[in-house]
């Protein structure tokens, strides 16, 4: 009898330990845990970083995503790019010249911004298509035409036909767009259709080819955008659009970095351009030159490291005409404040021929504000470069040499270049200084900037298709 108490003791004993050990070990790691998830919580402020209650929606108190995702997530569609290219599958379509069709399909995401169907997206979204089908967030297709585009901004304007009013999103103000504020991206990543990410907008003003002297000014946000996402819509807590969102940086090709977004107003002035004008009308303020900081600063004699320093004013230009000088430092443009080139060429992209732009600049320690009437930009197909002549691509050249951008040598009068490189006309110039060349205007805007005499490497593909580069020391 004692025996079998002391083994009843030892077994409830023996109970209560692993009891007590369960809860111990079961219980304790999950507030670890906890307290693990609330450290890495994103977008919680500062001031709620030592509140151990704090989670991630604590740091949107006050704000509702609900009624701007409703707003918006019926007007952003799936749009499909059927791309139908003749290739060679075997060795003897090859050396026959002969092929079979090929189609691939590309996908990515729009915006309806009037009820009648007319959609923004992405210029690279719709590039090569044979065949555009839009699908809407109620699963209706159509077969959409392409308006127009601008490459240079990557936008492009798309019509589809329905039987009935359509849902659409208004354009917001971007330049009253504030760093910090929330916004939402809408679109259609990796085919997933109606997906809403929420963010801040991170920067503005973000050039991506900075020195380019391309016209490029993108909202930078944190959100999170994907392939598929190119096209889709990037709107503030109103539901109003301020951005299409375009590109995203990132080491590993899909969101986790920064997103990109052509600001509204200037997607709007590309819209409205392409449908009163049937081209995009650019305004020309008529300098070059480059943003300041320490480094050009200190090189130029001044102390400003904030601004864009005028190196060149063009002859018979809206600026020649008014007055701005070399040397000037522009500061701003109407109330718009100019920290770098990026600032500048955004702006005045929202611009068209006739406008008058109130420039401010720095001259001589003394700031001055001078009305400027915008010229109309003209866009050359040729372009001179060391005594060559080349000009732009047609698309069946293009195609050819599997590339997307370049200008082709047509003449060349320069003895070194032809007799002891071998540079003949139908090579095709790609690169400066490292720099693709998209365009001959592209080229033109890369001598305007930096003279033929800062120019040290070219990048050729000669006529069998081959890369060569040239030094020049």
């Amino acid at each position: 009898m004692k025996k079998f108490a002391s083994l009843l003791f030892v077994s409830i004993l023996g109970g209560v330990i692993s009891i007590g050990a369960y809860k111990f070990f079961s219980e304790s790691p999950e507030k670890v845990e906890q307290a693990s998830v609330l450290e890495q919580s994103a977008y919680v402020p500062t001031n709620f970083v030592n509140n151990p209650t704090t989670t991630t929606n604590a740091a949107a108190a006050g704000i509702d995503f609900t009624e701007a995702a409703e707003k918006t997530v019926h007007a952003v569609v799936h749009v499909k790019n059927k791309i139908t290219k003749v290739a060679p599958r075997s060795i003897w379509d090859l050396y026959n010249g002969t092929g079979r069709p090929q189609t691939q399909i590309g996908t990515g995401s729009g915006v309806i911004i009037t009820p009648d169907g007319h959609i923004v997206t992405n210029n690279h979204v719709i590039k090569g298509s044979n065949e555009l089908q839009v699908t809407l967030n109620n699963n209706k297709n159509y077969i959409a035409k392409v308006i127009g585009t601008d490459p240079s901004m990557d936008i492009a304007l798309l019509k589809i036909d329905a039987d009935e009013e359509l849902p659409y999103i208004s354009f917001g103000d971007s330049d009253n767009a504030k760093i910090g504020e929330w916004v939402l991206a809408v679109g259609n990543p990796f085919n997933l259709t109606s997906t809403v990410t929420a963010g801040i907008i991170s920067a503005k003003g973000r050039d991506l080819n900075e020195g380019d002297n391309l016209r490029q000014s993108f909202i930078q946000t944190d959100a999170a955008v994907n392939p598929g996402n190119s096209g889709g819509a990037l709107v503030n807590t109103n539901g109003e659009l301020i951005g299409i969102n375009t590109a995203i940086t990132s080491q590993t090709g899909s969101y986790i970095g920064y997103s990109f977004a052509v600001p509204s107003n200037i997607a709007q002035k590309i819209v409205s351009d392409l449908l009163e004008y049937g081209d995009v009308q650019k305004g020309l303020l008529g300098v070059s030159g480059g943003s300041l900081n320490s480094v050009v600063a200190e090189k130029l004699g001044t102390d400003e490291t904030e601004g864009f320093y005028v190196g060149k004013v063009f002859e018979n230009s809206g600026a020649s005409k008014a007055g701005i000088q070399e040397g000037d430092i522009i500061k701003k443009l109407d109330d718009v404040k100019v920290a770098r080139f990026s600032d500048l060429s955004g702006y005045l992209s929202s611009k068209r021929p006739g406008d008058i732009v109130q420039v401010t600049v720095l001259r001589d320690d003394d700031y001055e504000t001078i009305p400027v009437t915008l010229t109309k930009e003209e866009i050359s197909n040729s372009v001179n470069l060391m005594n060559m002549k080349l000009e732009n691509l047609d698309p069946q050249e293009a195609e050819k040499y599997s590339i997307e951008s370049g200008v082709k040598v047509v003449e060349n009068n320069n003895r070194q270049l032809y007799s002891e490189l071998g540079i003949t006309p139908g090579y095709i110039l790609v690169e400066v200084n490292g720099k693709k060349v998209k365009s001959a205007q592209g080229l033109k805007n890369i001598i305007d900037s930096y003279g033929e005499d800062k120019i040290q490497i070219l990048a050729f593909l000669n006529t069998k298709g081959q890369y060569e580069r040239f030094i020049f020391r």
